[in-house]
């Protein structure tokens, strides 16, 4: 009974985590959330008008 509260504990801990993870990159923009943003020669950096 314990292993499974432990169990169950921490699948609704990580999945929150990820939540919360993934509300706050999304709340950054596009680039934030991108695995390769240091080396993305894409249109991510700010334009030089």
């Amino acid at each position: 009974m314990v292993t499974n509260i432990v169990i169950g504990g921490a699948i609704f801990g990580y999945a929150g985590w990820a939540l919360i993870r993934f509300i706050s990159r999304s709340k950054k923009g596009k680039c934030a959330a991108c695995s390769i943003q240091d080396s993305c020669a894409g249109g991510c950096a700010p334009s030089k008008k």
